[in-house]
């Protein structure tokens, strides 16, 4: 499959996704590591990403977070978007990945993983979707089935949370019958979605 790019989604293969993995830094945060003057370190994090994995998990798409740091604002902000499955420290992340689908009691290929650098490639090789933000490294882009049109922290996840919400065909369900938005005013092209 070649890459496709941001509206321009691979609603096909995402039809099987039944959750979504995710990488922290340069995925649900910029990349940016702020630490104070004690080393307590904080994280910036995009809260209309936040609102797309709740409504990810509306649609029955669960997610998950595997990073290689270890951060307690990490555990915080999976607690406050109710994500079950927080794999933090991991830095052979192909091995979390094993350790996650044993116990989510799901198949690779059922899973989606965005990931921003080298590091995320491994997982990314097996799972069903891979996809990444705009400004991930150059071996992650040259790799993905997709790449958002957002950066890292900057909507890439919301992004790809609609694209998966229109292609499991949930998009009625959590946002229309919600919000009384379309997929258009959202920027999606629904013809070439549903196809």
């Amino acid at each position: 499959m070649s890459t496709q790019h941001g509206y321009d989604f691979p609603f096909e293969a995402a039809r099987q996704i039944r959750m979504l993995i995710l990488d922290v830094d340069g995925v649900m945060t910029d990349g940016s590591i702020i630490m104070d003057g004690a080393g307590q370190e904080l994280k910036a994090f995009n809260v209309r990403d936040g609102h797309g994995i709740k409504l990810l998990q509306r649609a029955g798409i669960d997610v998950a977070i595997i990073t290689g740091r270890t951060s307690e604002v990490v555990a915080a902000r999976a607690r406050d978007l109710g994500i079950e499955y927080v794999l933090q420290g991991c830095l052979d992340k192909a091995a979390a990945l094993t350790n996650l689908l044993a116990r989510c009691g799901l198949t690779a290929t059922q899973c989606a993983m965005m990931g921003d650098d080298v590091l995320d490639l491994p997982p990314m090789y097996s799972t069903g979707l891979s996809l990444a933000p705009s400004d991930a490294h150059a071996a992650v882009l040259g790799y993905v089935d997709w790449i958002s049109d957002y950066n890292g922290g900057r909507g890439a996840i919301r992004q790809a949370a609609e694209g998966l919400i229109l292609a499991t065909g949930a998009w009625d369900q959590v946002i229309f019958s919600r919000y009384k938005v379309s997929p258009q005013q959202c920027g999606w092209d629904t013809p070439r979605a549903v196809q």
